[in-house]
């Protein structure tokens, strides 16, 4: 039996009994085709909250977008019926091709979706021809229902670290999940009090088996932890990477201040030669020309050569296995710094034996903040490619949307 326009529409939007599609409206105009749905009245009506036998109250007409069909824009109308419920009232009865308060069919929503994955809000406003707005309510509804459905997890190793959000020092904070690879929350701010008050309320994470909080040295997080573990001395770990800035800081500084002192002079061997200090001498590339050129510089006797040296040595000291011998071998590079009368490298000295706890935790551990800078780079990336967020809501949205490991899609396109 051949099939009719009204079924082929029936199958094509996914409208199921007791809805039907009615007629079928084309307008070669605006290019535009309209399915107009009707409800099968006959059957008994329920209280979508409670289930229990209610009466049709009345009905509300709205509109659906759809996915474009024949290169015409596609929408379904229905008359939706609101039924009335002893217990909660007058309530709207829910549809099939569409979530609750969305203005757009579940598998339209599923391909925004799928293109926000790859592409700018602003690329996809225009292939589908939708408002920003639009586009950013789809993201947020998906979001929000990942969110929903995520189930609470069990960390062991936690990454904290701040990212800008705008310029002027203003910055979120990203929480990691390292073992599951996923943004657990981003936080308003950097503040100690924020932190705290999040591990103390939130709901998506039982941190009972937390064996690793790993962070820079940003004095408010660490506030935070001690706030909120009783362990905190045994879990915080303090990125390698962080803490070689600070040596290379140093070194830079000593660099910058030695140099004035050839201002004078014809000869200046410090020239040109900032970026061979801050480089590490274990980088694979390390063969070239100019790396042969800068080699000799080390072994004169330059202030910048001896911080340099000293660099170099801490970056040595993060790979033991044997606790003793990597305490002693740092303390032994803890006297060196105290002797070497070069004051950037001694202020670096002190910061490392305040934090030296956490130092030794990630030694002991295994652990960096590699994998959360990686993940700050990405941030960085969707932030550019939105041309900056001036609101934080939206930039905390998109960040999840994309590294949350949310489920995002509509029930019925999963």
């Amino acid at each position: 039996m051949k099939e009719t326009l009204e079924e082929f529409y029936n199958h094509l939007l996914g409208i199921e009994s007791p809805w039907a599609v009615e007629s079928i409206e084309r307008d070669s105009k605006s290019r535009e085709v309209t399915a107009f749905v009707r409800y099968n009245s006959s059957q008994q009506v329920v209280c979508p909250e409670c289930g229990n036998p209610a009466s049709i109250y009345d009905h509300r007409t709205r509109r659906w977008r759809h996915l474009d069909s024949c290169n015409h824009k596609t929408l379904i109308e229905a008359a939706i019926p609101r039924v009335k419920c002893e217990k909660h009232g007058v309530i709207q009865l829910p549809v099939c091709w569409a979530e609750k308060n969305s203005r757009f069919t579940m598998e339209f929503e599923s391909a925004v979706i799928l293109w926000l994955r790859e592409d700018s809000i602003k690329a996809v406003a225009g292939n589908f021809s939708l408002s920003w707005d639009e586009v950013n309510g789809i993201m947020e509804r998906a979001v929000k229902r990942g969110l929903q459905r995520r189930q609470q997890s069990k960390p062991e190793q936690i990454g904290i670290d701040e990212t800008s959000f705008q310029k002027r020092h203003e910055y979120v904070t990203v929480i990691l999940d390292k073992q599951r690879n996923v943004v657990i929350d981003i936080l308003e701010d950097r503040k100690a009090a924020t932190l705290t008050e999040w591990f103390k309320h939130q709901e998506t994470c039982d941190f009972s088996a937390v064996s690793s909080i790993s962070m820079d040295m940003w004095d408010p997080f660490i506030k935070a932890i001690h706030s909120s573990f009783d362990n905190a001395e045994e879990l915080i770990c303090f990125d390698r990477y962080h803490v070689s800035q600070y040596f290379c800081k140093a070194v830079n500084k000593v660099r910058s201040q030695e140099s004035q002192t050839y201002k004078k002079s014809e000869y200046n061997p410090l020239h040109k030669t900032k970026y061979q200090w801050l480089r590490n001498s274990s980088r694979t590339d390390n063969r070239q020309a100019k790396r042969k050129e800068f080699m000799p510089l080390t072994r004169m006797n330059l202030k910048t050569a001896r911080a340099w040296r000293i660099k170099e040595a801490a970056s040595l000291l993060w790979d033991y296995t044997n606790m003793t011998v990597a305490k002693k071998n740092w303390k032994v590079l803890l006297r060196w710094i105290s002797l070497c009368r070069l004051e950037p490298v001694i202020e670096v000295g002190k910061t490392i034996r305040n934090y030296f706890y956490g130092i030794l935790n990630a030694i002991r551990l295994k652990v960096n903040n590699g994998m959360l800078e990686s993940k700050n780079s990405f941030i960085q990336k969707i932030k550019s490619k939105a041309c900056g967020f001036r609101n934080r809501n939206r930039f905390k949205t998109a960040i999840l949307f994309h590294l949350g490991g949310l489920d995002l899609f509509p029930a019925s396109t999963r």
